[in-house]
């Protein structure tokens, strides 16, 4: 089992300079951070937890920008995107972004990418809500063509383009691991249509995990393919529930951590650490 955290840095939280090395130093194998390129005033769109949060509270730094900062501060944290929102970036654009991550942090990004769920955000960005899942995966497979290929070219629904060279490509062969943070009934054949791992939210997925997960590896056998690594994002921190994600296929449980400026969030690490001990 491996361990990780979340958490949403901004001007107003602990210095990109002093928490990534302090995860890195308890031994935590990797850093996330999620995105919302703005919240639009007077959203009706429900949270998919069910729960109410700040506009303020939903937003910080790019994540590309958050994530070289702490590529520059550490050395064997893995750093990762939870979730990128790649149906509202313009997919050459994004491919060289993490391409550029992978390369001057050594080979340690970790792309976790989703399909979004702020309605109003998407459409101030021009993305029909209806097509938010399409555009995912046809997203995906115009970049992985072009981190495979030194001349690219894609034709599909929502992206074509002739022959491209982008340079560099990523220091992971043929392109960083790709977390899909997806959920929904077709989860599952996504996850695996597009050869990556999963990456779905604790709160989402409840009781039902253990079946999901079990559907996933069967698929993946079926296909002859090896189980498939689950990072499950805002995993219950308590021994029960550890042992329990690691029993039924978690392979990474990352932990949430509050977006505050003061030691507390240098506590809570602490505790986290001290926690997961005994699965290492």
């Amino acid at each position: 089992m491996k361990f990780g955290v979340l958490t949403l840095p901004s001007d107003l939280t602990l210095d990109l300079g002093e928490l990534g090395p302090a995860v890195e130093r308890r031994g935590f194998d990797s850093l996330f951070v999620p995105e919302h390129t703005h919240i639009p005033v007077g959203s009706t769109t429900p949270h998919p937890g069910g729960i109410t949060v700040l506009p303020e509270a939903m937003q910080g730094f790019d994540p590309f920008v958050a994530l070289s900062v702490l590529a520059a501060k550490t050395s064997t944290l893995k750093l990762g995107t939870g979730i990128c929102e790649v149906p509202i970036r313009d997919p050459l654009i994004l491919a060289k972004q993490v391409a550029s991550l992978d390369v001057v942090s050594g080979g340690r990004f970790l792309f976790g990418v989703g399909s979004g769920w702020l309605t109003e955000e998407m459409l101030n960005h021009g993305v029909e809500p209806s097509t938010r899942h399409a555009r995912l995966d046809e997203y995906l497979a115009a970049m992985k063509t072009v981190w495979a290929k030194h001349e690219a070219a894609f034709a599909g629904r929502f992206v074509k383009f002739d022959p491209v060279i982008s340079l560099p490509k990523p220091l992971q062969r043929p392109y960083p691991p790709v977390l899909m943070g997806v959920g929904g009934p077709r989860a599952i054949d996504r996850v695996l249509a597009a050869d990556a791992e999963w990456m779905p939210w604790a709160r989402l997925e409840g009781d039902g995990l253990a079946d999901r997960i079990a559907e996933l590896n069967g698929k993946a056998r079926e296909l002859g393919r090896e189980p498939v690594p689950v990072t499950l994002v805002e995993a219950e921190p308590d021994e029960e529930a550890i042992a329990h994600y690691a029993e039924i296929g978690v392979t990474r449980c990352v932990f949430a951590l509050p977006s505050t400026a003061d030691e507390d969030v240098l506590m809570l690490l602490d505790w986290y650490a001290e926690l997961v001990l005994q699965f290492r």
